[in-house]
């Protein structure tokens, strides 16, 4: 089996894994039903991830580092507070994307008896640094008024995170344009009254 194939099975094991959590809960992930549905042998499990454990903590990691990633792709300009709405657009297209893994990862999903591992939580730290640098580059810049760029970043984050699971939801229909009407409007004014 090439390096390429051995990818593949162990992305289509974290993702039908992150499917059968968002959409079944803890008690459909079986190795036996995970391996049927993913089209490859129970081995494949503890080959590429140690068992059905490790595998579950490795798709809130997984979903993670693709957010991590997608957020990377933003670069900055020369506007610190549209940096911030890149970002913010990035994130928000990465949930759209992978509903199962943001589920997964930000635990709207019960895992059961299964848990997330330590590492989870240095790449969830990783993802959270990035906006806390573009905070702190804002804040830098002279776009915010100073503070403590976590405390903003938190803000930005939270409120961010809300609407987006609002809207995976199907909560967020308030109005006819919810991301015009709300989403991106909460940004701007939390992002003014932050500035100086």
């Amino acid at each position: 089996m090439t390096q390429q194939d051995q990818t593949d099975v162990r992305r289509r094991l974290i993702e039908h894994a992150a499917q059968l959590l968002g959409e079944e809960g803890p008690s459909a992930l079986s190795a036996r039903r995970l391996v049927r549905e993913a089209g490859t042998s129970t081995m494949a499990v503890y080959t590429h991830f140690g068992g059905m454990g490790a595998l579950v903590s490795e798709v809130a990691a997984e979903g993670l580092r693709r957010l991590i990633a997608r957020v990377d792709d933003v670069e900055p300009g020369d506007d610190p507070i549209d940096d911030l709405r890149r970002m913010a657009v990035a994130y928000r297209a990465n949930a759209l994307e992978n509903p199962h893994l943001y589920a997964v990862m930000f635990g709207s999903v019960s895992l059961g008896d299964y848990h997330r591992g330590p590492e989870v939580a240095q790449v969830g730290a990783a993802a959270f640094a990035q906006l806390r640098d573009a905070v702190e580059r804002a804040m830098s810049a002279g776009a915010l008024r100073r503070g403590d760029p976590s405390a903003v970043a938190g803000q930005y984050w939270s409120a961010l995170h809300g609407y987006v699971t609002l809207e995976l939801a199907g909560y967020h229909r308030v109005t006819r344009d919810p991301e015009a009407d709300v989403l991106w409007p909460m940004l701007a004014h939390l992002l003014t009254d932050l500035g100086r």
